[in-house]
Formats: C-alpha cells, sequence, structure tokens
C-alpha cells in the first residue's frame, strides 16, 4: 500500500488524511524499522505493507466505533504501538493509555511520543491483569489487536471499562470469539461483529464489540497463573 492508496482507503472509512499525519506516520515507519534492528518489534518492516498492516489495519477500528467522541482508550498489550498510537495520531481528542509488559517496548514508545509530540499519552510497563487490579473502572474503551484468548481477553480488559465503556477485540483469521461464560461473568455483552478483509491482500479481520453492562467483581482479574490455568 502505497501512501496514495493508503489515503484512498483511509477516506472510505471516512477519515481525511492531512499531511501532518502522514509525516508523523512516515516517522513512526522509520522509527519501527530502526529500533527493530535493536529489540524484536514486529516482522513487519517494509514501508508499504507496515502502512497496510499496521497503521490501516489499526485506523480499521473505526468501522465499530466513532472515535471522536471518546474520551480515554486503553490499548493492551500494545506492542510496537498498535492500535494506540496509530489513532492517537488521527484523533488527538483521545486519552491514551499504552501498556505492555515487556519494557523494551515502553522504552521504543516513549521515543515515538516524543518524537511524534503527542499529548495526553500514558505508557505502562506492566501485564494485563496487574495493571487492571489497580485502574478499574476508568476507561470508556478498550481495545487489544490479537491478544490471548477470547474468554482471556475479555477477563483482562472488562474490568478497566467503565459502566457502558466498550472493549473493541481486533481478532484475525479462525480467531474464536467464543466467550459466552465469561461474558456473563463479567457483566457484559456482543455488541456488534464486523468481518472484513484488508484491501490489496485480502486478509481476513474481525472487529468484536464488548460491551459492559454492570460493574465487574472485585474477583477479576485474577492472577495469570489462575487465569490460564481455568478461564472463565
Amino acid at each position: 500500500m502505497n501512501l496514495n492508496e493508503f489515503k484512498v482507503e483511509v477516506d472510505k472509512l471516512g477519515i481525511k488524511v492531512t499531511e501532518e499525519e502522514i509525516s508523523k506516520l512516515e516517522k513512526y515507519a522509520l522509527l519501527l524499522k530502526d529500533w527493530n534492528g535493536k529489540i524484536n518489534l514486529t516482522a513487519i518492516t517494509e514501508k508499504e505493507q507496515v502502512f497496510l498492516k499496521h497503521f490501516y489495519d489499526s485506523l480499521t477500528l473505526v468501522k465499530i466505533i466513532d472515535l471522536s467522541k471518546i474520551d480515554s482508550i486503553c490499548d493492551l498489550g500494545t506492542g510496537a504501538g498498535f492500535p494506540g498510537v496509530v489513532l492517537k495520531i488521527f484523533f488527538p481528542n483521545l486519552k491514551l493509555t499504552l501498556v505492555d509488559a515487556l519494557n523494551k517496548r515502553i522504552n521504543f514508545l516513549d521515543v515515538v511520543v516524543k518524537e511524534l509530540n503527542l499529548e495526553n499519552v500514558t505508557l505502562v510497563h506492566a501485564r494485563a491483569e496487574e495493571y487492571g487490579k489497580n485502574h478499574r473502572e476508568c476507561f470508556d474503551v478498550v481495545t487489544a489487536r490479537a491478544l490471548s484468548s477470547f474468554p482471556i481477553l475479555l477477563e483482562y480488559g472488562i474490568p478497566l471499562l467503565k459502566t457502558c465503556g466498550h472493549l473493541i477485540a481486533m481478532r484475525g483469521l479462525n480467531d474464536s470469539v467464543d466467550g459466552v461464560n465469561a461474558l456473563k461473568v463479567l457483566n457484559s455483552k456482543i455488541n456488534n461483529i464486523i468481518e472484513f478483509k484488508l484491501p490489496f491482500e485480502e486478509s481476513n479481520r474481525t472487529l468484536v464489540d464488548i460491551v459492559k453492562i454492570s460493574q465487574t467483581s472485585l474477583k477479576y482479574p485474577r492472577r495469570y497463573a489462575e487465569i490460564k490455568k481455568k478461564p472463565i
């Protein structure tokens, strides 16, 4: 996906791309390639693939939720900053929190945030379940891209949400969304599911919108060993 193709496809998502945003994305792509030689951030570093599989893919979140009306968002297991950093570039209104268990990634993201002059971004080095214990009911939206199995993701994300908040799960091909019991236990429900293909390469994507109905029991999230041994 070259720059013109990126602009055209993002326009189809209802987002007008400015030169400032392109400049920030290009700088982001260069930082990603440079740092990937130091730490393992992504297997995708070729510019056109980065714009398709990381940048455009991150922006597809708007297919399922209007981010211009959202105040706070948390990106769990953000890795190299997807989708959180890309969303922040296009929706500067967002108060963004990026959570990752690997401090080297947080160090990279600290450089990205400074180089791109992004404001109201909080970087957190923590496991998802640890962060959830101390930041309950804080966010309007929690998102995660291909993070863990669906029931485990629910236990990570739902406690962080305010009541009526949205957990947006970004899933790939063959990622199960079977979590009926977890939804019930965590007082949440699936609001919408959208399936689509990335342009040009036609790989499958699924967005799952889960709404939190009421407060989550203080029992959740449990310790990692418990979550892995016996998912809800």
